[in-house]
């Protein structure tokens, strides 16, 4: 697919590329590489990305301004989204032609072509194969968006998914030269302030059996002084890899009362009880936005009844 893929880029002047809401580094990583790539082959093509920033990832790259009018006879790319309601900037649907790609599990098409590769540990990796079986040109910048995407969505290679295949084309990918260090140093090396929060958030989360979870109040929120997607996403990592926790959630309240259920797993498909919830996402890493804490201990007393039935 990614031939056709390519001959529609081929067939479009104007192309708009979009990923999800709250963007982590393979979206992002995704859609910046995307971008370096199609305007370093075609170079007369206007190629522009939308979305709101991550500070975070701003060391890749920015974003666009992006008009209504650029979406006439436009080329749309959708990257690293599984469903059209969590597409940032809903203007997505304005172009003619539409284009999905992406890697998770749940989801459903909404585009013209769908290319949906599950066994891929990231959408950044589908972009650089894409790149690199089809002969598109790319800077040393693009190929620097595209390993932070592969490398922050494996989990600096230690998920479950990646195989030689990830490593083969992340080597491709260094041969552009690229400074990794910078990129591990912009991902990894922390603020005083953060650490110090991730200390917090290892003393307050609580175990039942083989779960463990962690509950953040909105006011808890704004008095951290970090942003939602912090708390949410950024901490739901320090409740994994301890001996006997096989399931991990955080549960954030936004503004609205609604709550992020950030959820993961080092044994169980945790994908289908965030598909029941509203949600989606991987087989050991799956995330959605519940009603209220009420909801949230639903989604606890579910997950653990899975976790009873395996013992069985």
């Amino acid at each position: 697919m990614y031939k056709e893929i390519i001959e529609k880029i081929n067939q479009y002047d104007k192309i708009i590329i979009h990923r999800h809401i709250n963007p982590d580094g393979d979206a992002l990583g995704s859609q910046i590489g995307l971008k370096d790539a199609i305007i370093n082959t075609y170079p007369n093509k206007k190629v522009l990305i939308t979305g709101k920033e991550n500070k975070q990832f701003s060391f890749l790259g920015e974003m666009d301004i992006v008009l209504d009018s650029d979406y006439n006879d436009s080329l749309v790319i959708v990257l690293d989204t599984s469903t059209s309601d969590i597409i940032d900037d809903d203007r997505f649907n304005k172009g003619s032609f539409i284009i999905k790609i992406d890697h998770h599990k749940s989801g459903y098409p909404y585009g013209n072509i769908n290319l949906v590769l599950e066994n891929k540990i990231s959408t950044a990796l589908i972009i650089a194969e894409m790149v690199l079986s089809e002969n598109l040109k790319l800077s040393s910048s693009g190929a620097k968006a595209l390993f932070t995407g592969i490398v922050t969505d494996s989990g600096r290679f230690r998920y479950h998914g990646v195989d030689a295949n990830t490593f083969y084309i992340t080597a491709k990918l260094l041969e552009y030269g690229f400074d990794i260090n910078e990129v591990y140093d912009k991902l990894y090396v922390e603020k005083l302030q953060y650490v110090k929060l991730r200390a917090k958030m290892v003393d307050k989360f609580k175990v039942k059996g083989n779960l463990a979870y962690m509950v953040n109040t909105y006011k808890e929120v704004l008095e951290s002084s970090f942003d939602l997607f912090t708390i949410s996403r950024g901490m739901v990592g320090v409740m994994g890899g301890i001996e006997n926790i096989d399931i991990w959630v955080n549960f954030t309240e936004k503004e609205t009362g609604e709550v992020l259920a950030e959820i993961r797993s080092s044994k169980y498909d945790v994908s289908k009880v965030a598909q029941d919830f509203g949600g989606g996402g991987h087989k050991f890493a799956s995330g959605a936005t519940l009603a209220n804490f009420s909801v949230a201990e639903k989604m606890l007393e579910t997950l653990q009844k899975i976790m009873e039935k395996k013992h069985e």
